[in-house]
């Protein structure tokens, strides 16, 4: 059987070294050691990566993968159909209740845009006769009458997978979410708002991660945005991914920026797309870089 070393089996492969060590962490993929240390894979372990690639692609949580793949091993195609009908079938709900969350937070929102452009254009301050960002608005805004900002919390924090959790998701029974209550608070002044989204410019380069932890975190990201569409964008990266992702990019990005705040995090929905742009100062490009790789 051909033995491979780690960075011959990542150029077989196209995954990453980092992700393949990940991989043997969660028991995904095993490795045989020389006596000098050296990780050695045979010949299936190149199928074995295609397998959990294509579950991935799916949308199925690590955890679910390391069942399917144990399933996949026993041989029987019969099994392995079995096994994963249920999982897509799973999916697809999720898929279907976040799509209609998004057409219902669209609809919102061009009611919305319809109700402002109707809105005359005051010399005066805005107040409550604007009858827009008042408390209560939504409920009489006519056209856009759904809440906006009850249709974005719905969208922003979608159900988690199977295998996952997240304290607080509001999830209810029959995989539907109810959407929660936004507190809306107001900037004191544009120039406090700016210094507060600026803080990544003036943050130390420097990360609390190393070693290990490091190796995990980068392996993490790897997967969350693997196939990405990526474009540069100024001091940073842009990548395009399926929505459905949301939950895990976000989660990341959180985790990042305590351990590295000199990274600019920015999410946008787009119908059926999650776009991320993440920037960094220039003397952090290359940890960027390192990070999510770059641009097409």
């Amino acid at each position: 059987m051909t033995s491979m070393r780690i960075s011959q089996l990542a150029e077989r492969s196209g995954v990453p070294a980092t992700t393949l060590r990940f991989y043997e962490s969660e028991g995904l993929l095993s490795a045989d050691r020389t006596p000098a240390g050296y990780r050695m894979y045979g010949e299936d372990a190149v199928d074995r990566l295609a397998f959990i690639g294509a579950a991935k692609h799916l949308g199925l949580a690590l955890e679910e993968i390391g069942e399917l793949v144990g399933v996949w091993e026993a041989g029987a195609c019969r099994d392995v159909k079995a096994d994963l009908r249920p999982r897509i079938s799973a999916r697809l709900a999720e898929a279907e209740v976040r799509a209609a969350e998004l057409a219902a937070f669209t609809d919102s929102l061009r009611g919305s845009l319809a109700h402002l452009d109707a809105l005359p254009d005051r010399a005066g301050r805005c107040d409550p006769e604007c009858g827009f960002l008042a408390p209560g608005a939504g409920a009489r805004s006519g056209a856009g009458s759904v809440s906006a900002l009850a249709a974005l919390a719905a969208v922003s924090d979608p159900i988690p997978g199977p295998g996952s959790s997240t304290p607080g998701s509001g999830a209810v029974s029959g995989g539907a979410r109810r959407a929660q209550p936004v507190n809306v608070v107001l900037s004191p002044g544009r120039r406090a708002a700016r210094a507060e989204a600026e803080r990544w410019r003036t943050a130390p380069v420097a990360c609390s991660l190393s070693g290990d932890g490091l190796h995990e975190r980068t392996a993490r990201w790897r997967e969350a945005v693997a196939g990405a569409a990526r474009a540069a964008v100024p001091e940073g990266l842009r990548l395009s991914l399926p929505v459905g992702r949301v939950t895990r990019i976000a989660e990341l990005a959180a985790a990042e920026q305590e351990c590295c705040p000199f990274f600019d995090f920015r999410l946008h929905l787009d119908g059926p797309y999650l776009h991320l742009e993440v920037r960094a100062p220039a003397d952090g490009g290359a940890l960027l870089t390192d990070l999510l790789g770059s641009a097409d």
